[in-house]
């Protein structure tokens, strides 16, 4: 009986656990509607069309044309990781002067750019100090006058 009990609890604690090191899978963006998005067509949609199919876009460009933009992305993250795009959509709905569809233009994954920073400093230009320069280095130099030319008392014209 007490064996029995044992077991239980051992595959109880094994499910828990694998339970937690399962991925979560997460999507941002436009909802995908695929007969939707085929049924835009060039120079015979516009602006109010396309708007009554597929939706507000996510966002419209700000500069030149005003071309919308459906961005869809799916991630997946496992336990204690940071989460990494799986899936990804860019619909660009481009439309002529009058209002009318002239291209639509479809990216994925293959667009995304993963930038890797270069550790964790920040480079700057001048010269490297350690911490025991930083925490001494104005040792002696405080109230000496040894800031102006020939060791005077400088002011902010050097006089």
């Amino acid at each position: 009986m007490r064996a029995a009990v044992v077991k239980a609890m051992v595959v109880l604690a094994a499910a828990g656990t694998l339970g937690a090191c399962s991925s979560i899978k997460d999507h941002r963006g436009y909802l995908v509607d695929q007969p939707l998005l085929d049924s835009v067509q060039p120079g015979i949609d516009n602006r109010q069309s396309v708007e009554r199919t597929l939706g507000r876009p996510t966002f419209e460009s700000a500069f030149g044309r005003k071309d919308w933009y459906y961005i869809s992305s799916s991630t997946r993250q496992a336990a204690f990781t940071r989460p990494k795009i799986n899936e990804q959509l860019v619909l660009r709905v481009s439309f002529d002067e009058r209002g009318n569809v002239a291209a639509i233009e479809r990216s994925g994954i293959e667009k995304v750019v993963v930038l890797d920073p270069d550790g964790d400093k920040t480079p700057t230009l001048g010269r490297e100090r350690t911490f025991l320069e930083d925490l001494f280095g104005n040792i002696g130099t405080v109230g000496t006058g040894a800031g102006g030319p020939g060791g005077g008392p400088g002011g902010p014209n050097g006089s």
